[in-house]
């Protein structure tokens, strides 16, 4: 049975979530973020969307992004998670599928919602009882939007 159609749209914000297979690790130590975060930057570069937020938890990753044409969202995950695939399985001595399914995306209609998401995806640490303040958690937009102002890897909302 085929799958059913992603619905995208040009110049629309996304709520991207992409698992690791059967919940497992996908980040196991602290340079595995930090190749995360640089192959992120590469195709953010390359494919010029915006990125609002992101936090990349030790199984799972949330971002928040938008995208002119909406055929390059699927081309950005997919370079994405095969670029990091290759580069941990290489590491782990691993083979096959890391991440589960293909990536799930919810478009984001509203401004109310865009907020919303962003207190939800970057509070995630808290909820999952990783930290006790979020500015002790490196692997989240919050600390580079409350130090650093806009770089190039996040892009702020205003």
């Amino acid at each position: 049975m085929p799958r059913t159609a992603r619905f995208t749209i040009d110049n629309g914000c996304y709520h991207i979530i992409t698992r690791g297979n059967q919940k497992q690790l996908v980040f196991r130590d602290l340079h595995d973020y930090e190749i995360y975060l640089d192959i992120l930057t590469k195709y953010k570069r390359k494919y010029k969307f915006k990125l609002y937020c992101y936090c990349l938890m030790p199984n799972h990753v949330h971002l928040i992004i938008e995208v002119s044409e909406s055929k390059i969202l699927s081309r950005i995950m997919k370079g994405v998670n095969q670029v990091y695939t290759s580069y941990f399985n290489s590491k782990y001595k691993k083979v096959g599928h890391l991440w589960q399914d293909r990536f799930l995306s919810k478009v984001i209609h509203r401004d109310a919602y865009l907020l919303d998401c962003i207190n939800y995806i970057e509070l995630n640490p808290i909820r999952a009882d990783l930290v006790d303040n979020i500015t002790k958690y490196s692997w989240t937009s919050y600390n580079r939007c409350l130090n650093q102002g806009k770089n190039i890897l996040d892009d702020p909302i205003i």
